[in-house]
């Protein structure tokens, strides 16, 4: 699993960082999405796919989804 973000697309409701903090943060300055950790670790996995959608922005992406995170 590998999170790519659209930062321009965010809006910076901060839901991401609510629902998986360890992965997601916020830009101080104007609130947007940061990347803490691109490759998750597993543990984290149903938290990131949760924040992904409830983002309403829509600003979050996987790819590989399914694979299984090593």
């Amino acid at each position: 699993m590998r999170i790519t973000v659209d930062a321009g697309r965010c809006v910076g409701s901060g839901m991401c960082v609510h629902t998986a903090g360890e992965v997601f943060d916020q830009d101080e300055d104007d609130g947007r999405v940061i990347v803490r950790r691109p490759e998750p670790p597993a543990r984290t996995r149903d938290s990131v796919r949760r924040a992904v959608d409830l983002c309403p922005a829509g600003a979050i992406a996987l790819s590989d989804p399914g694979a299984p995170v090593p």
